[in-house]
């Protein structure tokens, strides 16, 4: 990393450093935490398009996806659903992915086009309603029972620790069938497939009730930390407190989020260490001559399509990881809450500012833009009541622009973008 580099990040650690002395440690280390997360996010979508510039607008399904491992790998299993129609529903899957697998034979087949229209029609459309005769039975059994607090079949009671790379492992598969799919699109046109498919990711979660509850959400994940109310009844830790002169309440949520700082470090460290060697490797600088001609790398022999699908898994897969730990954080699964602007928008500005290509760009990006995402607001409510402190209480020009306060995120993301395209295109650290 460039001496530059070292500047930007001792100004990043400044800004956090500030956050906590001037508006509380217990602010500075969710940013923190989130910060962390966000950089994972950004590192998987850097794989994608700085190493190989594939424009993926899914990244919110891969996430979404990530936050699902969590409950299904946490969650203890529900036995009132699982026994009154578990083993029908993964019977029905089975059916189901058995019709789909036969239609692919079918379609693979040398016969006659139009017998072969015929036979997967009839396939695909007998099967579906097949399918349903088995599925809605089962899935209505399990949704009533108790919907109002369970209605699912949970999850396989494991440490939630487990679930992180479950959740890349579920993010791959859906990212290897998605791009034996869309990979061989141009580049606009894959861009819509991954958005269309992300978007059909999150309408599952929403209205599938037995697989995560859908809009009544799954709460009260297990954690991989102590809880606060456990910290506070420990004498040792009461005393520890008190000897830095904080009250148990404060320096057991204080504690918590060190935790999980930690954690999620590890894991961004290791990420970003197997990226480097990735990106030093000699699959690394093949990938960097797809990326920049494929028509030569294809002359040359390489087998462009199987690449892109390798480092579209891959980047999919730590995008995964990412939703994981956030649901983690979050200790609950809300399927409502994924929306394109937070997890597919604001990771794409993270990308492009820190710097498409660089490892260490892309974690800069994803510090410096969450830091943005959440300061802005309250900055700009401040500068909006400073600037009107001398028009009168009632004016109707004071009132509009502090109830405008609240939009200047989304202006500041904008001028951010603009500017770095404007003035350092290759982002704050380019790629060498």
């Amino acid at each position: 990393m460039t001496a530059r580099g070292f500047l930007l990040y001792a100004g990043m650690a400044l800004l956090i450093v500030l956050t906590g002395m001037f508006q509380g440690w217990n602010l500075a280390l969710t940013i923190l935490n989130m910060g962390l997360i966000s950089a994972i996010m950004s590192l998987g979508v850097n794989l994608q398009w700085g190493f190989a510039g594939l424009f993926n607008v899914g990244v919110m399904g891969f996430v979404a996806l990530g936050g699902l491992a969590a409950v299904l790998v946490a969650q203890p299993p529900v036995a009132e659903g699982w026994n009154a129609g578990g083993l029908r529903l993964l019977g029905a899957l089975a059916l189901g992915a058995a019709i789909l697998v036969g239609a692919v034979q079918v379609w693979k087949r040398k016969i006659g086009g139009r017998m072969r229209a015929l036979v997967m029609l009839a396939l695909l459309i007998g099967g579906f309603f097949l399918f349903r005769a088995s599925l809605d039975p089962a899935v209505d059994a399990i949704e009533a029972i108790n919907p109002s607090l369970s209605g699912y079949l949970g999850g396989l009671g494991l440490p939630i620790i487990v679930a992180w790379p479950v959740g890349g492992l579920l993010a791959a598969g859906a990212a290897w069938i998605i791009g034996k799919a869309a990979l061989g699109l141009r580049s606009d046109y894959l861009a819509i497939a991954t958005l269309g498919i992300a978007e059909i990711v999150i309408a599952v979660l929403k209205n599938e009730d037995w697989l995560s509850r859908g809009v009544k959400n799954v709460v009260g994940l297990p954690r991989p930390v102590p809880y606060e109310v456990d910290l506070q009844r420990d004498e040792g830790f009461i005393a520890t407190a008190a000897g830095y002169g904080l009250d148990p309440v404060t320096a057991s949520t204080l504690w918590v989020k060190i935790l999980y700082s930690g954690l999620f470090a590890v894991v961004l460290i290791v990420i970003l260490f197997l990226a480097q060697r990735a990106l030093a490797s000699p699959w690394g600088r093949m990938m960097r001559a797809i990326r920049d001609n494929e028509v030569a790398a294809s002359a040359m022999g390489k087998n462009v399509t199987a690449r892109h699908l390798q480092v579209f898994i891959l980047g999919s897969a730590v995008c995964g990881i990412a939703g994981a730990m956030m649901t983690t954080l979050d200790g609950q699964l809300t399927p409502g809450s994924y929306q394109p602007l937070r997890f597919t928008f604001l990771v794409w500005v993270m990308v492009i500012v820190g710097g498409s290509g660089n490892n260490y760009g892309a974690v800069l990006g994803g510090f410096l833009i969450w830091w943005l995402w959440v300061m802005v607001e309250p900055l700009g409510l401040w500068a909006m009541e400073l600037i009107t402190s001398g028009m009168d209480a009632d004016s109707w020009l004071r009132g509009h622009l502090t109830d405008s306060a609240a939009q200047m995120r989304l202006m500041t993301m904008g001028i951010i973008l603009l500017a770095v395209l404007r003035f350092s295109p290759k982002g704050l650290m380019p790629e060498r």
